[in-house]
């Protein structure tokens, strides 16, 4: 585990596998920290320099003070990727995350090579929506949200597992800044002109039971990218990556041999 130290921002990141290999980036969804990637890790091939990495408000990265915008998170990665010499990374992003690669990707082309859109759009909701949630964090805490959350992360199968409250507890563990912050990026940002630009291999991933991101919104967005690849997870919401680890590794290894990642 590391640090990395922007002065306005510290992120906490991690590197595993090979140091000297292809870069593998993840970034993850808001409410939840780099150990959503727990459950694919070990299904990886090696030969991979994966990195992930907590954004600002999250894990163990800093608190800054709300509201974020989506081109600090996006600046955040970037300062990140040149601080460990990353060039012509695969990034998986879901939720946020893929709003992120996006931004990411039209801004920094030679970052790069190759993305994985999960459980994301180039517009998620509304400003109402998010702004009623934002005031619900600040009324009750993000433990005022969480039953509801879960409604929209899991499939009505997981819900029924113990399991579930292993993420319940990272969701509410989160500071409540930090959600709110992340919260108003999502509200203030479209993507829909800056992705429909992108000239990159991307493959899009949803899950049919996802309550926040739809299947049809996630195609509608790598739609937006010619070329692009789709993938929907059965019986999976939100975080496919926890509910069907497998299936999300075997898609995701497939995508990166036909880019030459592996």
């Amino acid at each position: 585990m590391k640090i990395a130290d922007f002065g306005e921002v510290q992120l906490h990141c991690r590197i595993d596998g090979d140091p000297h290999g292809a870069p593998l980036v993840f970034a993850n969804s808001l409410g939840t920290d780099m150990r959503l990637w727990d459950p694919i890790l070990p299904l990886l091939p090696s030969g991979l320099k994966i990195i992930r990495y907590d954004k600002r408000g999250h894990g163990l990265s800093s608190l800054p003070r709300a509201p974020y915008s989506m081109g600090s998170l996006v600046r955040d990665a970037e300062q990140l990727l040149d601080l460990l010499e990353v060039k012509d990374c695969v990034f998986v992003g879901l939720s946020i995350g893929g709003m992120i690669a996006q931004g990411l990707a039209a801004k920094r082309l030679d970052l790069i090579r190759a993305m994985v859109l999960s459980n994301t759009g180039a517009k998620i909701g509304h400003r109402e929506l998010w702004d009623e949630r934002i005031a619900g964090v600040k009324a009750g805490g993000i433990e005022s949200l969480a039953d509801a959350v879960m409604e929209r992360w899991f499939s009505a199968d997981f819900r029924a597992k113990p399991e579930l409250g292993l993420w319940r507890n990272m969701l509410t563990r989160q500071e409540d800044e930090g959600y709110i912050g992340c919260s108003a990026a999502i509200s203030g940002t479209d993507f829909y002109t800056p992705t429909s630009a992108l000239r990159l291999p991307t493959l899009g991933i949803a899950g049919d039971e996802d309550g926040s991101t739809p299947p049809d919104l996630v195609r509608e967005t790598v739609d937006l990218i010619p070329g692009s690849q789709f993938h929907v997870i059965r019986r999976a919401g939100h975080l496919p990556c926890v509910e069907k680890p497998e299936e999300y590794a075997d898609v995701l290894i497939r995508f990166l041999k036909e880019v030459g990642h592996v």
